[in-house]
């Protein structure tokens, strides 16, 4: 894993990101991310990569829903939303004008 440190700010329709890191992982290494005692698995494959944890099970026990949003530009996106913060996903997205065209979690059980 080689992780480069950056320190880079810039917005996206009026939100503040700031780019922290750019990291670069070998086939088979993973980063787990963890926000509130809540885990988030990224790994690195030879084909490419698993973007998420298990949708129907490690997420769903973490707390978050997994939907497949679709922006004005018809842009579509993968966002994983902490059920507790349901209302503030919902009002993001009626502010960015898109809306979940699936439920992804629910659709696999």
């Amino acid at each position: 894993m080689k992780i480069d440190i950056k320190n880079r700010k810039f917005s996206v329709n009026n939100i503040e990101i700031n780019h922290i890191a750019d990291v670069e992982l070998k086939n088979n290494e993973m980063i787990t991310f963890i926000k509130d005692n809540k885990e988030y698995d990224f790994v690195a494959k030879e084909w490419g990569y698993y973007a998420t944890p298990s949708i129907n099970s490690r997420l769903k026990n973490f707390g978050y829903k997994t939907a497949l949003v679709r922006n004005s530009f018809g842009q579509v996106y993968i966002n994983i939303v902490e059920i507790e913060k349901m209302n503030k996903f919902l009002e993001y997205l009626k502010s960015e004008n898109s809306e979940v065209l699936m439920w992804i979690d629910e659709e696999y059980k």
